[in-house]
């Protein structure tokens, strides 16, 4: 179970917050918030009851705290009470976060405010507890040294660390240092650093360091799952006496772990929604968003039911499985056939040497199998048999049941003396391996059998050293050095994380703050190691380019603009064959007559562009392969003919494509479109126009052909509109 945490924000919104210092284009509020809001951020992401959130704002306009009539405390308002964090708590307390025009406020007393909210919300329980100060330092703090050790003494009384972190506060070991400072900043930086000094689980610090640290990933640690808890055997118990059973626990060492899912919203209209709807739709915790409701229903052709299709219950319906485009039935009782009976197993099916291991068959994740705790008989046989096998220089394949009723798996056990475990990944069965052959990379067989050495397919002496010369200056095991001008090992981290799902996370917590507005470039920590080192590129430059001169790499001409001229393929008789066929004088040009017949439609249709030389045959050529298509749908019965259509739509989409003329394409669809949908091709035909939905028939966009005028999302709508 995760733990519970109290945590209270104290934000100083006074006017000198409005301030740009250092140089910087934002206001020092604006900036200090960066890291106020990817905490909170971060909290509502993890959706835990159990982590409780309380902002207070410190030197506000009103005065709105339980302490406010005694002195002291003026200036002090709670922007959130004490309670879980959600979306919609976030979204009110971001028109809260406003800058006053306030300069009065004592900083230490909110800290004694939020030590009160924390210990009256938690009592005596169970909780993490700490607070956070972020202020510029410019309020006036009327305290002695007493107040200090008083306040210090409570929150080290009730286990509460305090984070102080100040606006341009100096930090030698940082870097950071505010010339000119203010005496009374000067002054008040002392007082709180005097305060954390005096707290046993204290942190003072400049905010550009925190904000500078928002990038680094949080790695959250695992808690430790078991997936087996039984017996591992070395032989059958029932048939051999001599057999070896071992009680053990098997536990994930790696897990693969996954960004957050989407979620499927819609825009939450009070009026729309009845009481059970709004019910659900309060599961989102949001204001703006309801979860959608999805429904399937099943259908199946029939001549006599209205549209050529009838409704049928999911009961009524058998599981089937794809074999190619041919859906294949499978009864229940034959199903039941497949599944095989197995019980709870864990036992050791024979050993192999380590050298002979070939790491391309690992399959999955990797377990850890420990003796079981406090069964000194289990503790003493697994060593002996991991003493064993280190010994040996061998692995064991074991087959594995997790539980009874689930599907055996294959796993090769590797053993370590040192921690005095069993570790396991899992091994493909015979069905799961496939076997490619490849030709060899030093050598080029001919098909008489010769090999030869020399090829302008393999690499010469001189690439091969232009190739050396390059991986040698790319080196990096003597690129990185510690403290002490010693060489540690550049790419090591202290705990690793997945780019990806960092990257995600980030962009999702900047679009809770932020709804609007781009999403912020990549932070350079996610991308670090998916390119060498500047300095290492710029001194290696040289072999870059002998190995640049020595292969030939040459750079891909651009894509030519323009109508696309198709080259006339030539016969090898030289004879104009065109001339030949053409149609004797006085009758007209079998190109301007060519007419397309359904029967032969698409090649005949490929032919007509082919031989085209001005729009207008093209144009012919289209319109009479349209009529084809709308022939085709329209003589379609419960849809035997919708496969031909898309293939005659596919070429016609194809051809004009590469003729560089999508607004005739274009001008098709969308007229078919008209017709499918309004019934006038043959009846009720929404089915055929789904199948041009699935098979990405719709309009030409400029991705695909640069001289289309339809736009990407013009395209996409397309296939949604009605």
């Amino acid at each position: 179970m995760a733990e519970k945490e109290a945590i209270v924000f104290i934000v100083d919104l006074s006017s000198t917050m409005t301030n740009c210092n250092s140089g910087r284009t934002e206001s020092d509020l604006d900036w200090s918030m960066k890291f106020v809001w990817d905490k909170i951020s971060h909290i509502v992401s993890l959706s835990r009851k159990g982590l409780c959130v309380a902002v207070l704002g410190l030197r506000t306009d009103e005065t709105n705290n339980s302490m406010g009539e005694d002195p002291g405390y003026e200036h002090i308002s709670v922007l959130q009470e004490m309670g879980p964090m959600d979306m919609g708590a976030l979204r009110n307390l971001q028109e809260k976060i406003k800058p006053s025009e306030e300069t009065m406020g004592d900083a230490v007393s909110a800290v004694a405010l939020a030590v009160q909210m924390i210990t009256d919300y938690t009592k005596k329980l169970k909780y993490n507890r700490q607070i956070y100060l972020v202020t510029d330092g410019l309020g006036p703090i009327d305290i002695d040294d007493s107040d200090l050790r008083d306040i210090s003494a409570q929150l080290n009384g009730n286990g509460i660390s305090l984070t102080v972190l100040g606006v341009d506060f100096d930090d030698p070991e940082y870097g950071v240092k505010e010339e000119d400072k203010p005496r009374l900043k000067t002054r008040n930086e002392q007082v709180l650093r005097k305060l954390v000094d005096q707290c046993s689980n204290g942190t003072f610090g400049t905010i550009a360091e925190a904000i500078d640290e928002l990038d680094i990933p949080i790695v959250k640690p695992p808690r430790p799952y078991k997936s087996y808890d039984g017996q591992l055997s070395l032989g059958d118990p029932d048939i051999f006496p001599a057999a070896i059973v071992i009680s053990v626990e098997r536990y994930f060492k790696t897990h693969a772990a996954a960004p957050p899912p989407a979620s499927t919203v819609i825009v939450k209209s009070d009026s729309a929604l009845g009481e059970s709807e709004a019910a659900e739709s309060e599961v989102m915790e949001g204001v703006e968003f309801a979860a959608v409701k999805q429904a399937r229903t099943y259908k199946v052709n029939d001549p006599t039911a209205p549209g050529g299709k009838k409704d049928v219950e999911f009961e009524s319906l058998a599981k089937g499985y794809e074999y190619g485009r041919t859906a294949v039935h499978i009864s229940e009782a034959e199903h039941n056939i497949t599944k095989l009976e197995t019980t709870k197993e864990f036992s050791i099916l024979g050993f192999m040497e380590q050298k002979k291991y070939s790491p391309l068959l690992n399959l999955g994740e990797v377990n850890v199998t420990y003796a079981k705790q406090f069964d000194m008989k289990s503790q003493v046989g697994l060593s002996s048999l991991i003493q064993g096998m280190h010994r040996a220089g061998a692995y064991a394949i074991a087959r594995l049941v997790a539980k009874d009723g689930k599907e055996p798996v294959l796993v090769l056990l590797a053993p370590d003396i040192e921690r005095s475990c069993l570790y396991d990944i899992p091994l493909p069965f015979a069905e799961d391996i496939r076997s490619y052959q490849f030709p060899p990379l030093d050598r080029v067989v001919t098909v008489s059998g010769a090999t030869l050495t020399e090829h302008r397919f393999l690499p010469g002496k001189e690439l091969e050293q232009a190739m050396s010369d390059y991986v040698d200056a790319m080196d990096l095991s003597g690129y990185a050095e510690d403290e002490d001008k010693n060489l540690v090992d550049y790419m090591a981290i202290d705990e690793p994380f997945n780019p990806l799902i960092h990257r995600i996370k980030g962009a999702v917590k900047e679009r809770a703050i932020h709804p609007t507005g781009p999403v912020p470039p990549i932070p350079e920590i996610l991308i670090k190691f998916s390119h060498p080192p500047e300095d290492v590129v710029e001194a290696a430059q040289s072999q870059i380019d002998t190995l640049i001169q020595a292969a030939e790499v040459k750079k891909v001409p651009p894509k030519a603009k323009g109508r696309r001229q198709r080259e006339t393929v030539k016969p090898l008789s030289g004879l104009d064959i065109d001339a030949l066929l053409a149609a004797p004088a006085g009758q007209p040009s079998s190109k301007a007559s060519a007419a397309i017949t359904p029967q032969n439609a698409v090649p005949e249709y490929r032919r007509a562009l082919s031989s085209a030389t001005d729009l207008p045959q093209v144009e012919s050529a289209t319109k009479q392969m349209g009529a084809i298509i709308r022939d085709i749908v329209t003589s379609s019965f419960g849809g035997n003919a919708d496969d031909r259509a898309l293939e005659h739509m596919g070429a016609m989409r194809e051809e004009l494509i590469n003729f560089e003329e999508p607004g005739l394409y274009n001008s098709f669809v969308a007229d078919l479109k008209k017709r499918l949908l309004s019934g006038e091709l043959g009846g009720d035909r929404r089915e055929m126009w789904w199948r041009v939905r699935k098979a990405r028939l719709g309009l030409i966009d400029g991705k695909e052909s640069e001289v289309s005028e339809v736009t990407d999302e013009e395209a996409k709508e397309f296939y949604t509109s009605r």
